[in-house]
């Protein structure tokens, strides 16, 4: 019997935190804190209830989340990880700069994210 690719995460990935910044003549900002939590299948991403994040106008906040969840779901979906994806992410802080966070800081926060929880659950190599 032949098993397929393992499930991503194989269990809760709590906390996972990232900031993204660049600075230079176009800067780039995003802070994002994240849990990865097995799910039966897909990708799913919610925002915590009661988040709050200090933010004008607060309308661009959405885009940015929106563009987070793509990064992560990007990078889940490389075919160099040999993962199923079967998550649940919740991003629980987030925060954002007037002169620098826009939908890319997000999306690259989001690929960062992603990759750090595949490096929680790497199997060591001999």
């Amino acid at each position: 019997m032949t098993s397929g690719p393992p499930r991503f995460p194989p269990y809760p990935i709590r906390d996972v935190c990232v900031l993204h910044k660049k600075q230079n003549c176009a800067p780039h900002f995003a802070e994002i804190a994240v849990d990865f939590e097995p799910a039966a299948e897909g990708f799913t991403f919610e925002i915590a209830e009661g988040l709050t994040v200090e933010y004008e106008p607060a309308e661009d906040l959405p885009r940015f989340f929106a563009a987070a969840a793509a990064g992560i779901e990007e990078q889940l979906s490389l075919p160099e990880h040999g993962v199923v994806t079967a998550t649940r992410v919740v991003l629980r802080r987030a925060r954002a700069d007037r002169f620098g966070s826009h939908e890319l800081a997000f999306k690259i926060a989001g690929w960062l994210a992603a990759r750090k929880a595949l490096e929680c659950t790497e199997v060591p190599r001999l």
